[in-house]
């Protein structure tokens, strides 16, 4: 049996029919929805993604407005401002206590003693030229008694100033001297200082009478006897102060008032409230005025203070502040 090499046409077409098929089955099964559109036909562009992130911030920026934290934050001025309001009632406060009054009534009585015992100094000093002229009686020009003539105002001025400084000083310490003789002293220094001054101006004396050169003379011994009246007077004054503390047990029970400072979380009505809430009460100051009533009575009844005293006696009788005293005499 031969078989034959040439392969005839309908094998061909047969094996032809069958490779097509085995590919056809080789190919993946491929999905049926067709592929996504592009952006120019779906219309995300990016004006449309610009514009939807806008709108998104502008919601986010509408819910943190309502919130008004920021607000109620303290810049740099209103601390500054807070901080010197803070300053400003804390020294009003010191200002009240009874030792901070007592340190500036010294501070001033003893600036008014300063500045008066200088005056009193140029005073004299003025009418120093007057004195000499006075007690050279024309001596010539640097001769012994043109000399000494210049020493009569100073040696007096000094005497003058001894006991002048003499009553300033025990009267800055509690202890004024109420002496009659100094007094007479005093004017008696002061009362020379203005005759020798004034009399060759006086009329009558001067060759030409000026009234102005007569008040240009006296003006220094003016000021002295001015300043020697009237500095007993201040500082008797001074001393008479009564600065809210008294001596003894009054004084031991005192405590200086202290400020309470806000929080800074609490609302600004209630920091700056000015009521009884930012303060404290008024400090212990030891017995009561009903005890005080009590021992001026028994005081009374003994016989050893008068039916009506003064306030100034019962002040020294019952060791209390002046304004008790008052209250006391008044209810008798």
């Amino acid at each position: 049996m031969t078989i034959s090499s040439i392969p005839e046409p309908e094998d061909v077409s047969a094996l032809i029919s069958e490779t097509e098929a085995f590919l056809v089955a080789q190919q993946p099964v491929t999905s049926p929805t067709a592929t996504a559109p592009s952006a120019a036909v779906t219309g995300e562009t990016r004006r449309v993604r610009q514009l939807r992130a806008e709108v998104a911030e502008a919601r986010l920026l509408a819910e943190l407005q309502d919130d008004d934290t920021p607000l109620r934050l303290d810049t740099i001025r209103v601390r500054k401002r807070r901080r010197a309001a803070y300053e400003a009632a804390r020294l009003h406060e010191l200002a009240q206590d009874p030792m901070m009054r007592a340190w500036q009534a010294s501070r001033m009585r003893k600036l008014l003693v300063t500045v008066s015992m200088v005056s009193l100094t140029l005073a004299l000093a003025w009418s120093t030229a007057g004195v000499q002229v006075f007690a050279s009686e024309g001596a010539p020009a640097w001769s012994p008694s043109w000399v000494f003539a210049w020493l009569v105002e100073p040696f007096m001025s000094m005497a003058l100033l001894v006991v002048v400084g003499a009553r300033a000083y025990m009267a800055t310490h509690g202890q004024p001297i109420a002496s009659k003789t100094l007094t007479r002293i005093e004017y008696l220094f002061l009362g020379l200082t203005l005759g020798m001054n004034a009399w060759r101006h006086l009329p009558g004396v001067a060759a030409d009478f000026s009234l102005s050169a007569l008040v240009l003379h006296t003006l220094g011994p003016i000021v002295a006897v001015a300043i020697v009246t009237a500095l007993p007077i201040i500082l008797a004054a001074f001393t008479a102060l009564d600065h809210g503390r008294s001596t003894g047990a009054e004084a031991s029970d005192y405590t200086p008032p202290t400020t309470r400072r806000p929080s800074p979380s609490a609302p600004a009505e209630q920091q700056w409230d000015r009521g009884s809430d930012t303060r404290t009460s008024t400090p212990p100051r030891g017995r009561s005025l009903a005890d005080h009533r009590t021992d001026l009575t028994l005081l009374i009844a003994n016989g050893d203070l008068p039916a009506k005293p003064s306030a100034e006696a019962i002040r020294k009788a019952l060791g209390c502040s002046r304004d008790t005293a008052k209250t006391l005499r008044d209810e008798r």
